[in-house]
């Protein structure tokens, strides 16, 4: 009795080492110590700012000694992004720092994650439903907008005209915000004719088609706020294309290299820059914090500057990177 006693315990040993519950991939271990596996899912592939915040993510990641994953769409789209969340779930991360494609398309999606003990982190956009993520990280985008406003008016210098905003995809809260402190902000500027915005699918090639029709229509166009990356290099093609480079004031928002090059060369006038790289390695640190019992944030704001062609060499640590 004694020996067969012995190998049933032994053997009970064993199976709760190797498969029993409460190891890695069961339904509750999602924050356990043992679990150091964290994923980024950022808005679209291969885009300078998403790239840059991919370096900050990783480099906290690293030095807090955890693995690191990063999974993002070709398109910024909600159907392009959900399956990639759905694809995480089986690999049951720690947690997920992921910029959602759409304020509400992508709720499910991100609750199934919460649901399975993942912890989520938003970064640069978010969901309407602030129930799911532990945190928001992102830029203070009205600002951004109203900044965009003011720099947009010293660049008229007192000049009379029209203001176009081009913006990204409706349901874009970063977009949406950018473009609605603008509207607000460019009340103050008289001589600024607000001629509304246009959405252009984050495609560039939309952006510049956007841009000759608008001149054609209102051939008094002085300004363009693009309120993003994508949106800003089309914006810069569709004015050069026209011949209205420099005579129309493009202020754009990021600065990636290729926006960077377009103001050197004059074809931006100004860069409404952000800080992505802090913006993933904040990301890092309040996933960190929930996965450990600890208070996050539930709101984080990050810096943003404008930057025109004689202030760049000062703020070049605000350039987008292109890998890490």
């Amino acid at each position: 009795m004694k020996i067969r006693s012995a190998v049933a315990i032994t053997a009970a040993f064993l199976l709760t080492a190797c498969g029993g519950g409460g190891q890695i991939g069961d339904s509750n271990s999602g924050n356990s110590a043992a679990n150091k596996k964290l994923v980024l899912i950022p808005g679209i592939t291969a885009e300078p700012f998403y790239i840059s915040m991919q370096c900050g993510f990783q480099d906290a990641a690293k030095a807090a000694g955890y693995e690191f994953d990063t999974q993002a769409p070709a398109k910024f789209d909600a159907a392009q992004q959900t399956p990639i969340v759905t694809g995480i779930l089986a690999s049951k991360p720690a947690a997920v720092l992921i910029a959602p494609t759409d304020d509400k398309a992508m709720a499910g999606p991100m609750k199934q994650l919460k649901d399975a003990g993942i912890k989520v982190v938003e970064v640069d956009t978010k969901l309407q439903d602030t129930s799911i993520g532990v945190s928001s990280i992102s830029s203070n985008n009205e600002q951004g907008g109203k900044l965009a406003a003011e720099t947009l008016n010293k660049l008229a210098a007192g000049k009379t005209g029209s203001v176009l905003v081009l913006n990204t995809k409706a349901g874009t809260s970063t977009t949406d915000a950018r473009a609605k402190g603008f509207e607000d902000a460019i009340k103050a500027f008289p001589n600024l004719k607000y001629i509304g915005q246009q959405y252009t699918d984050n495609e560039p090639a939309t952006a510049a088609s956007k841009v000759t029709a608008t001149l054609a229509a209102n051939p008094d166009l002085i300004g363009v706020f693009a309120t993003n990356l994508n949106t800003g290099e089309g914006a810069a093609t569709g004015l050069r294309n026209a011949g209205k480079t420099g005579a129309v004031n493009l202020v754009g928002f990021d600065a990636s290299p290729k926006q960077v090059q377009d103001l050197q060369a004059g074809t931006v006038q100004a860069l409404i820059a952000q800080d992505p790289g802090t913006i993933g390695k904040q990301g890092v640190e309040q996933a960190l914090a929930a996965i450990d019992g600890k208070e996050t944030k539930r709101n984080i704001e990050t810096d943003l500057v404008a930057i025109t062609k004689d202030d760049a060499a000062a703020n070049s640590k605000y350039f987008y990177k292109q890998s890490c």
